[in-house]
């Protein structure tokens, strides 16, 4: 029997099967959703195909390289099909019963490797390292500008993750408001005074059945309320607000933690593709506290159905404790 769970980061249910778990080779799709056999159509994110993408707002690059030039090692680039625009002040506009805000926002495009085939696990540790560093410092770029109230990054991983390009990238949104989701950590920290993420870490350090691994800096861990099979987190144990305020020391553990979590969790469930979601305090606004940032790592084993999308109630048939058994083995075995 399954049990409904509560989610509070995200403030809403799970429904979750306790008993009987969904092996990898259960999953009925081919979860990765792309050709593998090398060859590929052309690619607008390759090295040497730099002018068919938009100018670039910053890159890391070789010395004597030129901008918009070969010769980066991670370069960010504006969206194409932006629908937000860092034009103007947000204005709110009416039409009978309907609302609607102009869309005043950013959206740029991390390409992490100038080398198509790869994706971010594959990289060595200091490439990992760069391309969390450029995340950081565009983070911090967009936070200067005070019509943006929350930055998303995120990164899709194979078609059924909503990857629409398979060269290995990530995505940076400046929005203008916060999302509602994003609410849970303040909302608990105004009924209990403590953050909601510390609580968690605290918890899960005790139980240890949902706990994955522990690095010097980070707590990785299969969450209680997972939405999605197999679910992760990558949850820094000093509570910080913001993911621009990692410093030179946790992003080199931060680097090696996803590196070899993510090698472990692409074999152990076959190749699948998954989203990865950097959660963060909203900014521009009066402060609020109870934020804790942190990772997601969300593995796309099964296409959403219409009761998660009608009732916002998630079907999970893995449960996070079993999920976490799983990776803690696989863990030391790769180790």
């Amino acid at each position: 029997m399954a049990e409904i769970r509560r989610d509070l980061v995200k403030n809403n249910w799970v429904a979750i099967a306790t008993d009987n778990a969904l092996k990898p080779d259960d999953f009925p799709i081919n979860k990765r959703g792309i050709d593998t056999n090398g060859t590929h159509m052309f690619c607008p994110f390759c090295e040497g195909n730099e002018a068919s993408t938009p100018p670039e707002i910053a890159a890391y690059r070789g010395n004597g390289s030129e901008t918009d030039g070969p010769g980066w090692s991670v370069r960010v680039i504006p969206n194409k099909f932006s629908v937000f625009y860092l034009e103007g002040e947000l204005e709110k506009s009416q039409a009978g019963i309907y609302t609607n805000y102009n869309g005043v926002g950013r959206q740029e495009v991390v390409v992490e490797t100038p080398q198509h085939g790869l994706d971010l696990h594959d990289f060595d540790h200091d490439h990992i390292v760069q391309v969390f560093c450029m995340l950081k410092q565009r983070y911090n770029e967009l936070s200067w500008d005070e019509r943006i109230k929350y930055i998303q990054i995120y990164k899709n991983r194979g078609i059924f993750a909503g990857a629409s390009q398979d060269h290995s990238h990530s995505q940076i949104m400046g929005l203008p408001f916060v999302p509602r989701w994003n609410s849970g950590p303040a909302d608990y920290y105004q009924k209990h005074g403590q953050c909601l993420l510390c609580a968690i870490i605290d918890q899960e350090k005790q139980s240890k059945v949902r706990l994955v691994h522990e690095t010097e800096y980070f707590l990785l861990l299969c969450p209680y309320a997972s939405r999605f099979s197999y679910e992760t987190w990558i949850i820094p144990k000093q509570h910080c607000e913001h993911f621009g305020a990692i410093n030179e020391a946790e992003i080199e553990d931060l680097a090696g933690a996803y590196r070899t979590y993510t090698q472990v969790m692409v074999k152990t469930l076959h190749n699948p593709a998954y989203n990865l979601i950097f959660n963060t305090a909203p900014i521009n606004l009066p402060y609020q506290p109870g934020y804790h940032w942190y990772l997601e790592i969300n593995p796309r084993m099964l296409v959403n159905t219409g009761v998660d999308i009608g009732t916002g109630i998630y079907m999970n048939p893995v449960a996070p404790e079993l999920s976490a058994a799983l990776f803690r083995e696989n863990m030391i075995k790769h180790n």
